[in-house]
């Protein structure tokens, strides 16, 4: 009797078969897919070996590099090293003043150089045996400029101190340049000088000028016409009043009312300005210069007492040129501030940390270090509200705390901006262009401007003054004039 086998023991050989043949057929197929693979990275190899190859071939052409001086056994390599390192060696000896020495390093330079220039020429390398002597002597030379310390170290030592030599030679030209320069700015020329004494003389020795004095009263009269008829149609432009007057007939004009007439009495601000001496040098030149106390640049924070009838009026510096009819600034709306001037914050530095020292607890706290600044030169002034704000005792309140100049350092510009904070009405940049003692100025800025500001050291009535803007001085002068002449204006 047959029993029935369990079912794990049914058909083995067929299972087994089948699983054979299956595995070969994965087998086949990861064959033929390797295959397919190689095929297609040679394919796509090739390209990238020929475009590496073409890069190399570029770079070398760019760098001038040959397949001789690529060779671990290349002479043109030694010898261009050995030249460039006795170039350096050259520099030093000369330094040194050891010539004798600089002279036989160049000569041996020259004899190199030549066996490379010829080995260019005929296109072949060069050969140990022709280049053997000019290696050898070339390295004898380097050995000997290492045993006289012409090494890196010392290189760079000697250049670092020939360095700071220089910065200290360029520091005292600097200083030097910055010293002539600000006398050159502050000289009178001689034709000026004369026109001064030949005018002195004319007004002692003419009667009929000191006979005018007498018109003062028709004179006062338009000094105080608020409508300005007498500004500009009573007067034309070749017929402008003009009133001088002098600081003896300025009553208030005393130290107990003006702090500037004050720090004048001050010893230690005398030394300061005068002398010289009180800081070893070490404040600039133009810090110290002793038109920054005059009376004549301060008196501008004093325009409501000078002209006291008067509610309005534009002022103007000594060393512009006006080209334009100035009438309507009159009518422009200054939005209830006091000062109408042209801002200068188109760039960083005349912005108000340029100008005040912003270490000073004083300054920091009430004043916006990137508030735009201004320039003095064309201003028109409110002088009601002036004197309704009180302008003057804040530019006197901030001139007492600057005794020691720890505020700023020169100048009305600076007490300017800390009198005028938040009371200033930005003009039109064309109604004052500015720069022109100093810097470049586009054509169309000098064509559209109404008033041509010359603030810098180089006025134009100076040997100095920038040779491309003096014609827009000159034009105005009347060389033909018998006084111009004989103090030989040209």
């Amino acid at each position: 009797m047959m029993r029935r086998r369990g079912v794990d023991f049914r058909r083995p050989v067929r299972r087994r078969l089948s699983n054979v043949v299956w595995w070969t057929m994965c087998g086949i197929v990861v064959l033929v897919f390797i295959v397919l693979l190689s095929k297609d990275g040679q394919i796509e190899s090739r390209p990238s070996i020929s475009r590496r190859s073409y890069q190399h071939e570029r770079i070398m052409e760019g760098l001038n590099i040959t397949d001789e001086m690529l060779s671990p056994n290349s002479v043109t390599r030694q010898l261009n090293n050995q030249i460039s390192l006795a170039k350096a060696f050259v520099v030093i000896a000369k330094e040194s003043n050891n010539l004798q020495f600089a002279w036989e390093l160049s000569a041996q330079i020259r004899n190199s150089q030549a066996l490379l220039s010829n080995a260019a020429t005929r296109q072949t390398p060069l050969t140990v045996g022709e280049s053997e002597t000019a290696v050898h002597d070339m390295a004898l030379l380097l050995y000997q400029a290492q045993q006289l310390h012409y090494d890196s170290a010392t290189m760079i030592m000697r250049l670092k101190a020939k360095i700071q030599a220089l910065e200290e030679q360029m520091s005292s030209v600097s200083e030097k340049s910055s010293k002539y320069g600000q006398i050159a700015a502050e000289e009178v020329p001689k034709s000026l000088y004369c026109l001064g004494v030949q005018l002195t003389t004319e007004w002692f020795e003419n009667p009929n000028l000191q006979s005018k004095l007498q018109e003062r009263k028709q004179l006062g009269a338009k000094l105080k016409d608020n409508t300005m008829k007498a500004w500009f149609a009573t007067n034309s432009f070749r017929r402008v009043t003009v009133e001088v007057q002098k600081f003896e007939d300025l009553k208030w004009l005393n130290a107990s009312y003006v702090p500037v007439l004050k720090q004048l009495q001050d010893s230690e601000t005398q030394s300061y300005y005068f002398s010289g001496h009180n800081d070893d040098s070490r404040t600039p030149i133009k810090f110290r210069n002793p038109k920054y106390l005059s009376m004549l640049n301060h008196l501008r924070f004093y325009i409501p007492e000078v002209f006291p009838a008067l509610k309005k009026v534009v002022f103007l510096d000594d060393d512009i040129v006006v080209q334009k009819d100035l009438s309507r600034l009159f009518s422009i709306d200054l939005n209830g501030n006091v000062n109408g001037a042209v801002e200068t914050c188109m760039e960083t530095f005349h912005r108000y940390h340029k100008y005040l020292n912003y270490s000073h607890p004083l300054i920091r706290a009430h004043f916006d270090p990137d508030a735009c600044g201004w320039a003095f030169g064309m201003n028109v002034f409110d002088l009601v509200e002036w004197r309704k704000r009180n302008v003057t005792g804040i530019y006197h309140y901030w001139q007492e705390r600057n005794v020691d100049r720890t505020l700023w350092k020169l100048g009305t510009l600076p007490p300017g901006l800390l009198t005028f904070y938040g009371l200033t009405e930005a003009l039109d940049p064309s109604w004052h262009v500015l720069g022109l003692g100093y810097t470049n100025v586009g054509s169309q800025l000098i064509e559209k401007g109404a008033v041509l500001h010359f603030n810098g050291n180089s006025k134009p009535w100076l040997k100095i003054g920038i040779e491309k803007y003096k014609p827009l001085w000159e034009k105005y002068v009347d060389y033909s004039h018998p006084l111009l002449q004989q103090c030989n204006f040209h």
